[in-house]
This record gives C-alpha cells, structure tokens and sequence, in this order.
C-alpha cells in the first residue's frame, strides 16, 4: 500500500560554513492514508522544520519526501506549488489570513487560485466558515475576530479544497486553553467527516494523547507510540 507521506533520510540545515545549525539528519517518517498524528518534542527538534518539507514549502539538504508515492524532488516549483493547492492543507501557529480582506474572502482564496469562479468559491466559503462555527461572520475582517475565530477561519481556509493531507503547525499555540480544546476538536471532527490525514505539532501533551498516534522527535531522530 502506498503510504500518505513518506519520507527517508532527511537531511537538514540552515547557514552554511562552520556557523550551520544541523536541525536533523537521516531523519524518516511515514504516515497511511487516514491516520490523525501528533507530532512531539523539545523546542528547536525540527518539528516544523519536517512539516515544512513534508508539505514541500522548502527542501531537503538530502533525502526524500513522497506524497502518496509521487517524489517531491522530481516536481519543479510550479508543480510543487499545484499539489500543495490540491492535495495539501496548511494551518499555522499564526492564522496569516489577509488583514484588507474579509473572513469570506480569505477561506475563498484557495479555490481563486485554483482557478474557481469567484461564485463558486465565495458560496463554498460560506459553507466553510458554517462548518466552523463562523457563518455570520464571514463579512468581518481579521482584526474583527477574536483569537479562536481567527484560527478557526484559518482551519476553514485549509480544508475548503477538501485537502488529502492536513498538516497542522501548532495551530493551538497562541490559544487559552478552552479556545485549543475548540480548536482540536473542530480538525479531530473535519477528519472524521472527510478522512485523509492530519500531522499535528503540537507542545500540548493532553492535545496529543486525544491522537491515533504520537510521534517524538529529539536528537535522536523519531520514534512513534500508538496511542
């Protein structure tokens, strides 16, 4: 069976000459179809750092990364860039929506970019922004929404083009805790209506044990525990 993600020996390090910071090396990981994985460990163990490569928003020093069996390294930029708007969803510690637009018009930009009529998409983000508690704010701007609603229009925005892969960037970071447990609730029902696979990094231990599995990163590499 071909697996969701699969990566094999990653390599990775920023600067270059003796002041380069080693993240991680002959790091691999893999993920089925299906699976909700927390992603685990102590500040600077390259958690992001692996599901910025994974998404292929940067690249490896060396080593692989395939998803659903096709390798990253064998698409140019503008292929990358296609697959990341089909196949991929991203939601980040910061909810980056565009602060001159609307929550509507942010959740729609996915599928504007993707070349959807602009009725098509505003409808389907109004649908979105329903499922996550926001329909009757989609006319608000950024700095009219709280914290959790901001990061819930940002979940809405990842998921509208109904993505294989969610990779979630400690999207409860920023967020009290009853606005986290919202939060994590809300991927853990958009999984369960839509399947794929979610790859959480997370700080929040308790958030990682509601996951199928943990994987823990540290000096040593990565180990997994089935929860």
């Amino acid at each position: 069976m071909t697996a969701a993600v699969r990566a094999v020996g990653l390599t990775k390090s920023y600067g270059a000459g003796p002041s380069a910071v080693r993240v991680f090396s002959g790091l691999s990981f893999e993920l089925q179809e299906g699976e909700f994985v927390a992603v685990v460990g102590p500040s600077g163990s390259g958690k992001s750092t692996l599901l910025h490569l994974l998404a292929g928003i940067d690249e490896p020093d060396s080593g692989e990364v395939e998803i659903s069996g096709v390798a990253l390294s064998r698409l140019d930029a503008a292929s990358r860039a296609r697959l990341r708007n089909t196949t991929i969803g991203f939601v980040f510690q910061f909810h980056h929506l565009l602060p001159e637009f609307s929550a509507l018009e942010n959740v729609s930009l996915p599928l504007r970019i993707a070349g959807v009529p602009r009725g098509e998409a505003m409808q389907r983000a109004r649908e979105a922004l329903g499922r996550v508690g926001l329909g009757d704010r989609g006319e608000h701007r950024p700095a009219e929404l709280s914290g959790g609603e901001l990061q819930r229009a940002a979940v809405a925005r990842a998921v509208i083009a109904k993505p294989r892969l969610l990779f979630a960037d400690e999207p409860t970071g920023n967020l009290d805790s009853d606005n986290a447990r919202a939060v994590f609730d809300l991927l853990r029902a958009l999984h369960g209506e839509g399947g794929g696979t979610v790859v959480l990094v997370t700080h929040d231990r308790d958030l990682a044990a509601r996951c199928d599995k943990i994987f823990t990163m540290s000096a040593e590499g990565v180990r997994s525990l089935d929860v």
